[in-house]
């Protein structure tokens, strides 16, 4: 319910709002099926409505008929035609990549952990990351981004983990709940910016925060006593608040720290002691020192830990008012700004220094530091550590091999090594580390080496992006934080950063070809050029340029800048003062064009090196031609509203330029007509990027403040996808140079994200791979201008492609394919996995890219790339873990008593004792003295234990010994699955086996290969649970399972790349392709696409029922059908009639059923198919193989047949029967998240329709109990006799006649999943829980499901879940 809560005034006439939002919508459970009502709610997005799962019936009446009609009746594909705008459509925009923003080093309390999650804060959204319990590393899980102004503080909530509090610039305070991703509560003016907030202690719903300047307010949320108070004594300070702690134990005891040094304390019962404990040398003086870091002893009432910036480290009594110890740094330069205790080890913290990345790790009874460790060149921000560690699958934790790529520029340091005189090791123990260039870490402290590490990140607006144009797998960023930086796309990390220091950055232009530079335009420092691989600026435009010339932009800033790519030589740049200078790269500046207020953008033509168009505050676009010495403009445009920003020419057709205004507006202009020539409306706030495609020439994308970004059909105007994922203004938007469709965003939210244009223009690869004509798939501008026409490729790529295609004598299909392939597909493994296809097809190895050897190799080749670039092969990490055991007095005697065995030669009780000493290496160098199965054993001993402890040193015993099934299992259990499948890889070649071993080579053979199948399965599963599916393929091609590999990219919907691939591998492939042409054929099934659909089914062999289907489905008149049936070879309509009547008379039911269904009579295959499923259900022998290819049949009758009033009962009948069967297929299958919905979508039907079918809603109950009972092996309680009797009669329905292909199991998962969106999110309609990663949108426009559930459920049951009659194409 929402619960409007009254606030007391907590000063003369202040106000201070607060609103609990709606709590999200129960999911609907099987309990009391019979019983489940319809429950609709809406989320608390003011973008997106979402309704909790019903069930059936939801678009209009009982029947859902008059909900069809405006679908177009028959295809009902998109779902959205008669329905308002793109909310209904499934997002065709597919987000491919994340660039998640680093940390901010502006505020204090900005990051904190709870149990398996920790968070931190970027400007403006909040990141969460959570253990992955199956692959043992942490995943970015959820953005949450309401704040519309910098965030200042977080909280985790002590008593529920899933709750956390966030306050920001804005006098905004929110409560988050993070298992749900949604804001629960919100406090709209906390009268003054929340500087530190903390979750109260006599509260589980009570919130504390407090700004500079006081007082402490106390806010309860929920309950009786909701509103606002003031502590009452925490006020009137003399000096401004830095942080304030509650004392975890002494209830209602706090203290705060103060800019000027002191500290404030106050307790219940006792007096408050203000502006106390200040650092002795500040006493007398008025002189200010901030408290940085302030943490209470966890194991003591009154002692408390205190950092000031300039004055250290002290551990005070807070009851005494005494500085108990002050710690002394082993530098006088070092300062500290955070520190944290350690829960596992009593009395020990850590801090880390402001200047470098060094943590100190400290013990309270000594006052220097026990160790220091270097993990970073930059300085710590923040530290926080986990209360206890993660709980953890196996052996411990995730290696950052796998999760993260650490170039050789990276600023992380390696791990270190304590040196052998160090006796100090420390408890096991995670910290959150920040650091103040953004980067984010979690470090085990036990075993020294980072869990996670996020190197390098934006912390601020990023402005604008671009790829770099020869080498598109680099992306530059330029952001508020004053840096540019460039990222390699592969591997989603930051490989170069500019020096900083530049205020902001607001626009950045690469050089020309292979420059290796970039101009940057700045808002306070001018324009530079930065070299990249030198790290070096080599030249600045600002106040005196290179040449001596005065800049005319002086200190204004500038907010465009453009290298012109046809003249390499000039440069562009705009600025604040109304100038646009075009200068040379040495500073000469040849033109300058006056404007009558601020110039925002400028362009270069792409058709002239002599022309430049830009975007002027007046509103007005203007288009200047340096060829002539005039300073006027050619042209000027006017028609926008309000200030224009940015201006594109188009790449592809001479004369066209668009604008972005402050207006909303996306204008066209035709130079060449001196006009306006389309407005593209939509967005609702000012349009800041532009972007035309340089392949199809009317596809354009814009974003916008309003944190959306657009792409439309600049021939008629039309807005084909609206893209939702930022969670602030969209600024910049770049091409990828090679990849057409592929693009990348960068907005306020400080992310980047990549996307896929592909599905806008998918048929466009079908008809490459159905040989289309040429003219088909390539064209001029003007024909792929005409309004309504198919997509054409009129670029550079396309034409390059078609050139050297033309040049092939041979091989020119499988090159066709590939190279538009690529083309079409986004980074992420697609030349990885055409390398690895041409390595199955036998290519020489020597035409391998050397790219190759930096992806997923083929069995045959690993060892050898790997042994040849040596460097690359990080499997041993040396980090010691402890030193001795027991106390000094102990171990002098027992190294006593080993000598004395040594001396008698009784050599094994000597390495027993040396072993208990911890001194294993001494043990180890003589244990062969005993024998060679005794060292052996010890070796292993040793091994076990450091795997125990989670260490690396256990590698190189495992290797000595041969142990390679332990090292596999250490290495799978931790989640390191590339230096698993490099160890199994050098057994199968016979590198690594036990010395003097008896053991049968031959067998031993076989188990190292059939380990090596095993850890590339295992590593394929990884990448496809982080939606790599292309990359899973690419690990299960290494080993040559085919079946797997397309298996793999037809659960990731990578459909057209899927069928590809299949057609170069051929027989070996033959299945698995034709079963993604039929799905693909289905998905072409719609009002354009119709002859497509049939193209892709004449591909596959025993094609008739297929072609059938396609015509049974087809809504046009007799005469466009009986065209169709012509050109599938069917017979005409008039026939049909008399076919099924023969078939009929003839006993052949399925033949019967499909001629009525090709027949002007579709209704008549209804009535005998269903009745013949009935009966077949009335018995006790049938199975899921003997209904399941007569519904699915029935399933294409045409959709405005089936929804006509006279089929109410046949077409009722129809989808519960497809429902029950669908979710018999679905445990088959192992879509195990939809099994549950479609048992509830058939028994709501049921419970709600008038219908005579041999089912009833206490079967399906027992059924899914059963299920749910035996199929998992955690669950909570073991099955009764009647539930296994239950659940082997399901299983032998659903056990297949024949094989079942593996490309048909195992759960749907598509690119972009694991992606999470900003905290305005869909709520699924199945589960009432928040969607991650794409939403699939059904034909009501407010019902969501996941993309993934949407595609298995499609492949299970043709029908939606609304329960309409419309078939679901999520394809």
């Amino acid at each position: 319910m929402n619960l409007e809560v009254q606030l007391v005034e907590t000063g003369p006439g202040s106000q201070v709002n607060a609103r609990p939002l709606s709590s999200a919508a129960p999911r609907c459970t099987w309990e009391g099926i019979q019983h489940l009502a319809t429950v609709r709610s809406t989320t608390a997005s003011t973008r997106h409505s979402a309704t909790v799962w019903t069930g059936v019936d939801g678009v209009d009446g009982v029947d859902g008929v008059d909900g069809v009609d405006g679908v177009d009746g028959v295809d009902g594909v998109d779902g959205v035609d008669g329905v308002d705008g793109t909310m209904v459509r499934m997002s065709q925009v597919k987000q491919v990549g994340l660039l998640a923003a680093g940390c901010q080093p502006w505020n204090k309390d900005v990051c904190a952990a709870s149990g398996d999650r920790f968070a931190y804060c970027a400007t403006l959204a909040i990141y969460i990351y959570q253990l992955d319990q199956q692959y043992n590393e942490f995943k970015l899980r959820s953005i949450m981004s309401e704040h519309k102004k910098t965030i200042t503080a977080i909280s985790w909530s002590p008593d529920n983990p899933d709750l956390f509090a966030s306050a920001s610039a804005d006098n905004l305070l929110i409560v988050w709940n993070v298992a749900e991703q949604k804001a629960v509560a919100r406090l709209d003016n906390t009268k003054g910016i929340p500087a530190s907030v903390s979750w109260c202690w006599n509260s589980t719903n009570g919130v504390a925060f407090v700004s500079h300047r006081g007082p402490l307010y106390i806010w309860v949320y929920g309950g009786p006593d909701s509103g606002v108070t003031v502590h009452k004594e925490a006020h009137s300070f003399l000096s401004d608040i830095c942080l304030f702690r509650w004392h975890p134990t002494k209830k209602g005891k706090l203290v705060f720290g103060h800019t000027d040094g002191s500290l404030s304390i106050f307790q219940p019962g006792s007096k408050s002691q203000k502006h106390v404990l200040r650092p002795e040398s500040l006493e007398g003086t008025d002189e200010e020192d901030p408290i940085t870091a302030l943490e209470w002893d966890p194991l003591s009432t009154d002692y408390l830990l205190v950092s000031n910036l300039h004055n250290g480290i002290r551990l005070v009594d807070s009851e005494g008012l005494t500085c108990i110890t002050s710690f002394c740094f082993p530098s006088a330069a070092a300062s500290v700004q955070c520190l944290a205790w350690v829960p596992s080890a009593p009395g020990v913290f850590i801090t880390g220094d402001s200047q470098v990345g060094v943590l100190r790790i400290w013990n309270v009874s000594r006052s220097t530091p026990l160790d220091n460790i270097k993990l970073k060149k930059t300085g710590f921000h923040a530290l926080h550590v986990l209360n206890s560690p993660p709980a953890k699958k196996a052996l411990g934790s995730s290696s950052p091999n796998k999760s993260q790529y650490t170039s050789s520029t990276s600023e992380a340091v390696p791990p270190p090594t304590l040196s052998q005189n160090h006796s100090f090791s420390l408890p096991p123990g995670h910290a959150v580390c920040c650091f103040m260039d953004g980067g984010v870490g979690l470090y085990d402290m036990g075993a020294k080496k980072w869990d996670f590490l996020r190197d390098l990140g934006h912390v601020e607006t990023i402005f604008d992006c671009k790829f770099k144009p020869d080498d598109p797998t680099l992306l530059a960023t330029a952001s508020f934080d004053g840096t540019i930086k460039v990222w390699d796309t592969n591997t989603l990390t930051a490989v170069y950063t500019s020096p900083g220091n530049e205020g902001v950055v607001y626009s950045l232009s690469w050089a020309p070809g292979d420059l290796n530079c970039i101009a940057g335009a700045t808002s306070r420092n001018g324009a530079f050029i930065w070299d990249v691989k030198k790290g070096k600026m080599i030249t600045r435009f600002n106040e005196v340029g290179s040449t001596g010339i005065r800049s005319i932009h002086g200190k204004n800033g500038i907010f465009c800048i453009s290298w012109s790519h046809k003249d390499s030589k000039r440069i562009a740049t705009c600025s604040g003062d109304g100038f646009c200078i075009i200068r040379t790269i040495d500073g000469k500046v040849l033109h300058k064009y006056k404007h009558p207020a601020a110039v925002f953008g400028c362009d270069w033509s792409q058709n002239n090196k002599d022309m430049i168009a830009t975007g002027c505050e007046d509103k007005n676009v203007r288009v200047y031609y340096l060829a002539t010495s005039s300073e006027q403009p050619l042209k000027v445009f006017t028609g926008h509203l309000a200030k224009v920003f940015h201006v594109r020419w188009s790449p592809l057709r001479e004369g066209i330029l668009c604008s972005g205004s402050d207006d909303g507006t996306v204008r066209i202009w035709d130079y060449t007509q001196d006009a306006c020539i389309n407005v593209l409306s939509g967005h609702t706030a000012p349009v800041r990027g532009l972007l035309w495609n340089t392949e199809v020439p009317y596809l354009l994308t814009s974003g916008s403040w309003d944190y959306t970004i657009r792409v439309w059909d600049t021939r008629d105007g039309t807005c084909l996808d609206t893209v939702y994922d930022h969670g602030a203004d969209v600024y910049g938007l770049t091409c990828h140079p090679s990849r057409p469709f592929t693009m990348a965003s960068c907005s306020r939210d400080s992310t980047v994200r990549l996307w896929s244009l592909t599905p806008l223009i998918s048929p466009l690869l079908l008809n490459i791979l159905s040989e289309q004509p040429w003219d088909r798939i390539m064209g001029n501008t003007d024909r792929a201008m005409v309004p309504g026409s198919p997509p054409l490729l009129c670029g550079k790529v396309s034409r390059d492609i078609k050139q050297e295609l033309d040049k092939l004598t041979s091989d020119a299909r499988v090159k066709k394919l590939r190279w538009f392939s690529d083309c079409f597909s986004p980074p992420g493994g697609s030349n990885n996995l055409w390398d690895l296809v041409s390595v199955i097809n036998g290519q020489d190895d020597s035409l391998l890219p050397p790219s190759y050897s930096k992806g997923v190799m083929h069995m045959k080749h690993l060892l050898r790339f790997k042994t040849s670039d040596a460097q690359e092969l990080t499997i041993v990490k040396m980090s010691k873990f402890g030193g001795g055991i027991g106390a000094p007095s102990k171990e002098e005697r027992l190294k006593e008593a080993a000598d004395i065995h040594l001396r008698l030669g009784q050599i094994q009780r000597y390495c027993e004792l040396m072993v208990e000493l911890g001194q294993w290496d001494k043990a180890l160098s003589v244990a062969p003295g005993v024998s060679m199965k005794y060292w052996k054993k010890l070796m292993q001993r040793r091994a076990d234990q450091l795997m125990a402890e989670d260490n690396d040193d256990a590698i190189p015993y495992c290797i000595a010994t041969g142990d390679v099934k332990k090292l596999v299992n250490f290495f799978s259990g931790r989640g390191q699955l590339k230096e698993a499948l490099l160890v199994a890889q050098g057994a199968c070649e016979g590198n690594l086996h036990a010395p003097q071993s008896s053991v049968n080579n031959h067998s031993n053979a076989v188990d190292n290969r059939q380990q090596y199948q095993r850890v590339c399965t295992e590593l394929a599963e990884w990448y496809f649970q982080d939606g790599c599916c292309v990359l899973a393929a690419c690990c299960h091609l290494a080993v040559d399972n085919i079946e797997l590999a397309l298996s793999s990219l037809i659960r990731g919907n990578e459909l057209e790349l899927a069928v590809c691939v299949g057609d170069v591998l051929g027989e070996a492939a033959k299945k698995s392709t034709a079963y993604c042409l039929e799905l693909l054929a289905r998905k072409y099934m719609t009002a354009r696409t119709w002859e497509l659909s049939a193209n892709l089914l004449h591909m596959i062999p025993d094609n008739e029922l297929l072609l059938s289907k396609l015509c049974a489905f087809y809504p046009g008149n007799p005469v466009e059908n009986n065209s169709l049936h012509e050109r599938c070879g069917l017979p005409l309509l008039e026939d049909c009639k008399s076919l099924a009547e023969e078939s009929m008379s003839e006993g052949q039911l399925f033949s019967a059923v499909k001629f009525y269904l090709l027949s002007d009579e579709p209704e008549n295959a209804l009535s005998i198919g269903l009745q013949h499923v009935k009966e077949q259900l009335s018995g006790s022998d049938w199975t899921v193989d003997s209904v399941h290819p007569i519904l699915d049949l029935l399933s294409y009758i045409r959709t405005d047949r089936l929804v006509m009033v006279k089929m109410t009962e046949a077409r009722s009948e129809l989808l519960i029967l497809c429902g029950y069967i669908g979710a018999l297929l679905a445990i088959r299958r192992q879509y195990s998240s939809i099994v549950s919905a479609l048992y509830e979508y058939t028994s709501q039907l049921l419970k709600r329709r008038e219908v005579c079918v041999p089912l009833r809603i206490e079967q399906l109950s027992a059924e899914l109990d059963a299920w749910r009972t035996c199929a998992y092996t955690n669950s909570s309680s073991p099955p009764s006799e009647d539930q296994r009797q239950e659940f082997k009669c399901l299983d032998n329905r659903i056990c297949p006649t024949e094989l079942a292909s593996v490309a048909l199991l195992g759960p749907d998962y598509v690119t972009g999943s694991s992606l999470p969106s900003h905290s305005d999110v869909q709520l699924s309609c199945f589960t009432g829980h928040t969607i991650q990663g794409p939403v699939f949108l059904l034909e009501d426009g407010k019902s969501a499901i996941s993309l993934n559930d949407a595609l298995m459920w499609a492949k299970v049951n043709p029908f939606s879940p609304l329960g309409t009659g419309v078939r679901i194409n999520p394809f």
